[in-house]
């Protein structure tokens, strides 16, 4: 049998995946859509941001694993085979990326590093009040590996963190909430909040006014999500009317953003390429090379993507 690779990403790229690919399996025929013969030899396929309509074209095909940790795209290709297992990317390197890139962002907006920067464009020497880390409180929306991951950091830094969630965690030195019920609870008393939830049905447009006129005036905004999670409209509004007083955006509804898109030149928005915690190809190629192994030696999938959630 034989192991597809299925992408949209550059040519460049794509070669890179398949020749570190080739090299974790050498005893696996990885191959190209351009190379196969019969697409009746494939039963499992690789993919990132895969073209739509070829994966049912793979009769015999048993697992679709995911280079990428969100499989939302995924999730909302028509022609994604129903009954075939799907694997998202489950990786540590991830995880700690997006606890550092998390931590960085909040201490820049605790640090108040927006506005010292406007006072630098300005020539204006001008000190504000530092609050201690222990007297601000962060909240974290999703508390999957990287939602837990980022929790962590932020409390090992002093911030008192809490975080909401489908359904309920436990995580030591963290408040947790937890369904629709809760929401309004956990965004009380926020000085920053962060967004690290998957995007599904539940999920899309979370950011928009409704929640942020949830939270005290004058709240820090991240979303290191989806764009699909915010309403870009919405995140604009609550900047201008002071209800967000800052907002990093690292995901957005169209990507690359058109250079005609404002959020470029809005002065609260520090704007970011999609780059919080990119996938780091060399440990993603181990840890889809050992998935592989494993069924191949036992028959049994890694853990599975819950289609009915999203993740």
């Amino acid at each position: 049998m034989s192991i597809l690779l299925l992408t949209s990403v550059s040519t460049e790229e794509e070669t890179m995946w398949l020749n570190q690919l080739r090299s974790a399996l050498p005893e696996e025929d990885v191959t190209l859509l351009a190379e196969l013969n019969d697409r009746a030899d494939v039963d499992i396929a690789i993919v990132a941001n895969p073209p739509q309509e070829v994966l049912r074209t793979l009769p015999k095909l048993k697992m679709i694993q995911s280079l990428w940790a969100g499989v939302d795209a995924l999730l909302g290709d028509p022609t994604l085979p129903e009954n075939v297992p799907l694997v998202r990317l489950i990786d540590p390197t991830l995880s700690a990326s997006m606890a550092e890139a998390t931590a960085t962002h909040v201490l820049a907006l605790h640090r108040d590093l927006p506005r010292y920067a406007k006072q630098q464009q300005r020539q204006e020497w001008q000190q504000h009040e530092l609050l201690r880390s222990s007297d601000r409180t962060i909240g974290i929306l999703g508390l999957g590996e990287m939602g837990v991951a980022s929790a962590q950091q932020l409390r090992a830094l002093g911030f008192n963190v809490r975080g909401w969630s489908r359904s309920l965690k436990s995580i030591e030195g963290i408040k947790c909430f937890a369904g629709q019920e809760r929401l309004k609870e956990f965004l009380q008393g926020l000085d920053i909040l962060v967004n690290l939830l998957p995007l599904t049905p539940e999920t899309m447009g979370i950011l928009s006014k409704d929640l942020f006129f949830q939270l005290p005036k004058g709240t820090g905004l991240i979303n290191f999500g989806r764009g699909g999670h915010q309403i870009e409209g919405d995140v604009v509004a609550a900047l201008d009317d002071g209800q967000l007083s800052h907002a990093v955006l690292d995901v957005f509804s169209q990507e690359p953003l058109p250079a005609d898109n404002p959020l470029w030149r809005h002065p609260k928005i520090t704007l970011l390429p999609h780059v919080a915690a990119p996938t780091n190809q060399k440990t993603a190629v181990e840890i889809v090379a050992r998935n592989i192994k494993n069924y191949r030696r036992t028959g049994l999938l890694p853990k599975q993507v819950e289609r009915s959630v999203g993740y």
